[in-house]
């Protein structure tokens, strides 16, 4: 997938530590497993990434497999997931059609334009009655109402769209639902985990500011950029993580076929 925001060939080396490592990567496998129908057998991960979260959705009688486009990251994955990661695109998968039980894209679809055919592709690739899992508005999780955000804020999309944040950005929930229901996905409840790690410091956000960390909703000029960097220097304890976001998880169930 190559139209995603950041370079997932060149953060591959350090992916797992700037992203909360294994606290992280097991309440997502957690929550993922909570919203599981008893019976599944078969999940693919699309976008798996290293795989830290993959090799953690794991109960007896299942068996989860990970996709990833980015060659630095499927190596990574190939070695916790053996026999059972392979080189994809989430909207071309290499499956046939009614083919797995699940399917999982934890903190994907917020990066990419193409979310529809992504949302399309598991559809595809399900059973009747499997279930598609996928966080949703990942970027205004992030919003956790600290002094960081107060600066932010004025710049995420809820703030200039329809001020609700499930119509915000390429993962809002109000999109993703209507995506699924386009493909034969109802929804279903779902639920919420912590991002264990992913708790912002004014310094750190900073630094993200600048790489491009936040391409998936900041349009900030120059000059914005270079008045929030030095707001955000003047903030107090700089090294102080806020407190972690809470990620919502997303469940739709493939319609069974009708007549």
């Amino acid at each position: 997938m190559g139209e995603t925001i950041l370079d997932y060939e060149a953060e591959a080396a350090r992916y797992d530590e700037t992203r909360g490592g294994v606290p992280r990567a097991e309440a997502a496998a957690e929550a993922v497993l909570r919203l599981l129908p008893p019976g599944t057998r078969t999940l693919l991960d699309v976008a798996c990434g290293t795989g830290l979260v993959t090799e953690r959705i794991a109960r007896p009688g299942l068996t989860a497999y990970g996709a990833d486009a980015a060659h630095a990251m499927l190596r990574t994955a190939a070695a916790r997931l053996p026999g059972r990661a392979v080189r994809a695109d989430a909207r071309r998968l290499p499956l046939p059609d009614g083919s797995v039980d699940a399917v999982s894209a934890i903190w994907l679809l917020h990066l990419v334009p193409f979310a529809e055919e992504v949302v399309a592709e598991a559809a595809r690739v399900l059973r009747p009655g499997g279930v598609f899992l996928t966080t949703v508005d990942k970027d205004a999780c992030h919003d956790v109402g600290s002094d960081i955000d107060a600066l932010l804020r004025p710049h995420r999309p809820a703030a200039a769209g329809s001020g609700s944040r499930s119509d915000s950005g390429s993962d809002g929930a109000a999109r993703i639902t209507a995506y699924a229901a386009v493909h034969g996905l109802d929804q279903a409840p779902g639920t919420e985990f912590t991002g264990h790690g992913q708790g912002a410091t004014p310094r750190g956000t900073a630094r993200k500011l600048r790489r491009g960390y936040y391409a998936s909703w900041y349009r900030g000029t120059p000059a914005d950029t270079d008045s929030l960097d030095a707001a955000l220097a003047a903030l107090p304890d700089q090294d102080r993580p806020r407190p972690d976001p809470v990620y919502r998880l997303a469940r739709y169930v493939k319609a069974a076929p009708r007549g």
